[in-house]
């Protein structure tokens, strides 16, 4: 399988994350693309990173189709659960993936000068992290060790708050959620994946 890859993504992370989990991270090749390359785009017409080129060349995306594509063929408890945990599982993981939809873009428009509007956009989307960061710390109680993809899709959003908004610190707003990712921290996955710039 060829994979997209780039060392400061944490949609790339979150797929990885599952690979290893399952067992198949070394089957993965990596596709040398950057989302500017037209060979990306013949493959993804959204020209994003993660695509993962199956070995009978079917190219997927985005990181939930990959992430559920790679649980399918391990051979580690799955990633992604039935019945009711299933739900659950899912439901983190779009609020993960929330967190990390809110936070790139944000990125990028601090950067550029600053007008109301793009003021008002950049608080909308500090405001979700922090309700979801909210939700998250009301439920972390709940929260297995990196068990099921909704919890691998926390933890990467937690670990790109780190890596690219240090100066906007979110532990102390929620204590309970901050010791949960303390323990998944350490684990081997994630220690592999730590994001490089």
């Amino acid at each position: 399988m060829k994979f997209s890859f780039s060392g400061a993504s944490p949609y790339v992370r979150k797929a990885m994350i599952v690979a290893i989990i399952r067992g198949i991270d070394g089957q993965l090749t990596d596709l040398a693309m950057k989302t500017a390359d037209p060979a990306l785009a013949a493959l993804n017409p959204l020209s994003k990173i993660p695509t993962l080129v199956t070995d009978d060349g079917m190219a997927l995306y985005d990181s939930p189709v990959i992430c559920e594509y790679l649980d399918s063929i391990g051979t580690a408890p799955a990633l992604f659960p039935a019945g009711a945990a299933r739900w659950k599982a899912l439901q983190l993981q779009a609020l993960g993936d929330g967190i990390m939809d809110a936070s790139q873009p944000r990125r990028r428009e601090i950067a550029l000068p600053q007008d109301d509007g793009r003021r008002e956009y950049i608080a909308t989307q500090r405001g979700k992290v922090e309700r979801a960061i909210a939700k998250l710390e009301s439920e972390a109680g709940t929260l297995g060790l990196l068990t099921t993809i909704g919890e691998i899709t926390v933890a990467c959003a937690l670990g790109y708050l780190d890596f690219r908004y240090a100066n906007e610190p979110w532990r102390e707003a929620a204590p309970k959620l901050a010791a949960w990712y303390a323990k998944v921290l350490e684990m081997p996955a994630m220690k592999r994946t730590m994001p490089a710039a």
